[in-house]
């Protein structure tokens, strides 16, 4: 039997001839010249693609290069300026130079999709502002140290000398982000209240410890480094030397840094207000709805998003009630929920011991997955998978669990990372969902596939729709259940209580930002419809106010790519094959939704047609 072929079925009848109908003459275009206007566009992705992580540092260390290692990115205004006239010069090139009814079938895809990318970025230019640089989830203060540990190899002495280099180079780079948290408060864009003391305890944390104070236990940045320094194969006086440097490094660089910082929130916190919704921004209406248009890749509104989310905790809350019942428990959804939040029976024991634990059952349930791969997909990824715990200085403002893709080099595995910071937030009943989504076969599968393919531009093999990668997230909590996974009923409450948190998400994000929620009320809708503790609750409404949008994406993906198999298969009947829809989906890179819809019809008919 022949493997199946997606590219195959893309590029039908592509490589005999197109027809141009600009004119009212048919115009035949020969095999020669889709070849060579094909490859015309796929070197100015490269080029295009170059020239981006040339002047992005920390990308080029995610992906394993060295050749900026002693630089941090520029986050002035001016960088920000000359990249919007690069993307003006890419976009106008694209539209004077190449002959779009010239390309095969799988470049014409890369084309539209590079064309609606730098068309977005420049219309998204005026919003540049709208972002919190420094906020409990992905701000600099734990972001920048974080890069340093998890992403900062060293494997040699020139390594280390560029990571000494790093620290040195904190302290204009923290004066760029000082600069740029006084020009959003200029422009009326403050982040709210309960914001600060979170950033100011992470920043406090990077700068205590040896050698900032006089105490015996090493700060986080200096455990990092001289850990890794006594793994290298030097002899011992150099790496005292290079220590030394860093410690050097720690107090001209790092201190200063985060000192300036420090200062500058201290004196926005006195002003900052507690409202938290975008609706207090200046032109509020048009940045959120432009903010969930890149995020769901819809037209979606944010009152039809919030319609949509109230249904789904409806059904959701139904499908709890029938589990509710198979227990044989007494009560109402609620005092189920109670039960679910309370009961010891569900819950690691709060020390070390129940740590190690949680953290040997997450990989196990991985494991297990990792064997039952091919009954799902195709192709599967080569990269490496780890399960880790976040890492103590960020531990308390992190989310619950999150994935980091590997290196495309294989020198760094991907990584599902789970906090173990408040062990009531990780129920064991929601330990398969969480580990199906940030591992495999969900944000590992994805991501690690996207990096391997071969056939894309690199912009599509690294490329994030939001809509697309966590709605794959989503789905794969799903599809274990189809494999006889979840066998434990908690365990499958345990999934719907994870998509239940989703659904509510519409809710909250929605009513946030476009119906003035406060934080309180946010809460209060998770903790009034949801067994989650009340601490994931507060994390949640206070992602949904630092990150306007994003958490819609997992929902309104999931049901897309839920729509598209079920058309799919109501179609295809008996010709339907779980493993070829999967390789539709993850074959080309992350897409929009739309997109991807074209291409699930495609195969379909594909199909049809033998």
């Amino acid at each position: 039997m022949n493997k199946f072929n997606f590219k195959n079925f893309l590029v039908l009848g592509v490589s005999i001839l197109l027809i141009a109908c600009n004119t009212n003459e048919k115009k035949i275009i020969s095999e020669d010249a889709i070849v060579k206007e094909s490859k015309k566009a796929n070197d100015f992705f490269e080029t295009e693609y170059q020239e981006d992580l040339n002047r992005n540092p920390e990308d080029q260390t995610y992906l394993g290069i060295k050749t900026d290692a002693d630089k941090w990115n520029d986050y002035s205004d001016e960088f920000a300026s000359e990249e919007l006239q690069r993307q003006k010069h890419s976009l106008q090139w694209l539209k004077d130079s190449i002959n779009v009814d010239a390309l095969d079938s799988d470049t014409k895809l890369s084309y539209d999709l590079y064309k609606a990318r730098l068309e977005n970025q420049i219309d998204d230019y005026k919003f540049r502002l709208y972002t919190y640089p420094v906020e409990q989830m992905h701000g600099m203060q734990a972001e920048v140290p974080a890069f340093l540990i998890n992403m900062h190899q060293i494997t040699d002495i020139k390594d280390a000398e560029n990571y000494i280099a790093r620290l040195n180079g904190m302290k204009p780079l923290f004066d760029q982000l000082v600069i740029n948290l006084k020009n959003r408060q200029e422009a009326g864009i403050m982040i709210p209240k309960f914001v600060f003391s979170k950033v100011i305890e992470d920043s406090r944390n990077v700068i205590t410890g040896a050698p900032f104070d006089k105490s015996n236990r090493n700060s986080t940045l200096l455990e990092d480094f001289s850990s890794k320094i006594v793994a290298l194969d030097i002899d011992n006086d150099k790496k005292q030397e290079l220590i030394d440097k860093a410690i050097v490094g720690l107090l001209e660089g790092v201190l200063p840094a985060y000192t300036h910082l420090i200062s500058l929130l201290e004196e926005q916190e006195k002003v900052a207000t507690n409202e938290d919704g975008t609706w207090k921004f200046p032109n509020s209406e048009a940045y959120f709805n432009n903010a969930l248009k890149r995020t769901t890749t819809t037209n979606l509104t944010s009152d039809e998003i919030h319609q949509l989310g109230l249904s789904e905790v409806d059904r959701i809350h139904d499908e709890m009630r029938v589990i509710k019942n198979s227990v044989g428990f007494e009560g109402d959804l609620q005092s189920f929920f109670k039960f679910m939040k309370v009961d010891s029976q569900f819950y690691f024991e709060d020390s070390d011991e129940g740590r190690a634990a949680y953290m040997q059952e997450a990989t196990m349930i991985i494991d297990s997955m990792q064997t039952r791969l091919d009954e799902l997909f195709i192709t599967k990824p080569k990269a490496a998978l780890t399960v880790k715990a976040v890492e103590p200085f960020r531990e308390k403002s992190a989310g619950k669990a999150f994935y980091q893709d590997p290196a495309p080099d294989g020198s760094r595995p991907g990584t599902y990372y789970a906090n173990m910071y408040d062990m009531a937030s990780m129920p064991s009943y929601q330990m398969e969902a969480l580990a199906y989504h940030e591992g495999i076969p969900g944000h590992h599968m994805q991501l690690s596939i996207a990096q391997e393919l071969t056939s894309i531009p690199k912009f599509r093999k690294f490329g994030s729709y939001t809509a697309y990668i966590e709605g794959w997230g989503l789905y794969s909590e799903f599809i274990p259940k189809e494999m006889g996974f979840y066998a434990d009923p908690y365990s499958d409450f345990g999934r719907l209580s994870m998509e239940l948190w989703r659904a509510c998400r519409l809710v909250v994000d929605t009513g946030i930002h476009t119906k003035k929620w406060t934080r309180e009320e946010g809460i209060k809708y998770y903790t009034d419809n949801t067994p989650n503790a009340e601490l994931d609750a507060i994390k949640m409404v206070e992602r949904h106010i630092v990150m306007p949008s994003q958490a819609t994406a997992y929902k309104i993906g999931m049901l897309k790519i839920l729509e598209l198999r079920e058309g799919a298969k109501e179609k295809l009947g008996d010709k339907f094959d779980i493993r070829k829809f999967h390789e539709v989906i993850l074959s080309n890179g992350a897409l929009p939704l739309d997109v991807l819809e074209d291409l699930v019809n495609q195969w379909v008919e594909s199909e049809l047609n033998g």
